[in-house]
């Protein structure tokens, strides 16, 4: 594919806030925390309306690079050496970035899909934290699992999570409808967080619907609630992807 044509129809995918679907042969570069190097190979690049990107290569489920909530941009480079498409995705907290320097593209298309956050799940309520730990970005983008069913003094935390900006999440899931001791129980686990890590902790309730009392004290305090479908009864099971789990006190 011409490397002007596809740096034009990346450039519209990041103005109109579509999917673009990237496939060809890039070298890709990062710099944050760490650094690391992906030498000139043949990748799959996505870039979403939620501000992500992600780099596939033809193994492993998970993106062998990606970032949430990243600033991208595009442009064509000409050189003696012939034409790139120089892709940079830039965050500010924490400081990080991702080049990915196009050769070659064999194909480049854009799609306008609206997010939604239609989510149902099967199982029980240990499989639904357990499918919960294994991605936790279509509650937001850049929350990741830390740790799940964290005692506490007064009880067991469903599941213990980062934001984008490093502030610990308490997530409470509740497979009915969540109640005013639903509530106080998520308000409690938050306190106690930053009791021991001295550091401000939100709160997100996880049901199928809230009662109103319920709604109105959980704004009170400042805390957020998601309503999803939970198909309960019909046994599931994950297979393929495995995680490893940060102690809180350790964290």
């Amino acid at each position: 594919m011409d490397l002007n044509s596809a740096a034009d129809k990346i450039n519209l995918a990041i103005k109109n806030q579509e999917m673009c679907i990237i496939i060809g042969t890039c070298f890709v570069e990062y710099q944050g925390r760490a650094s690391s190097k992906l030498l000139k190979g043949k990748r799959l690049v996505i870039l979403k309306s939620d501000k992500s990107i992600s780099i596939h290569e033809n193994r492993l489920v998970r993106p062998t690079n990606y970032m949430m909530d990243a600033i991208t941009s595009c442009k064509l480079n000409k050189s003696e050496n012939g034409n790139e498409i120089e892709i940079i995705s830039k965050r500010l907290k924490p400081k990080e970035i991702i080049k990915t320097t196009f050769y070659e593209i064999e194909d480049v298309n854009n799609y306008n899909l609206p997010m939604s956050n239609d989510l149902r799940l099967s199982g029980s309520e240990k499989e639904l934290n357990d499918a919960l730990m294994d991605d936790l970005s279509f509650l937001e983008p850049g929350l990741r699992p830390i740790n799940q069913q964290q005692v506490f003094r007064k009880g067991v935390c469903d599941i213990v999570a980062e934001d984008s900006e490093g502030r610990f999440v308490v997530i409470e899931l509740k497979r009915r409808r969540a109640d005013y001791a639903a509530v106080t129980q998520l308000k409690r686990y938050i306190e106690q967080i930053e009791k021991m890590k001295g550091v401000k902790t939100r709160g997100i309730l996880l049901a199928p619907e809230i009662r109103k009392s319920a709604l109105e004290l959980l704004q009170s305090y400042g805390l957020e609630y998601f309503s999803y479908d939970f198909e309960i009864g019909q046994r599931s099971e994950i297979k393929g992807i495995g995680k490893s789990q940060q102690k809180l006190f350790d964290y």
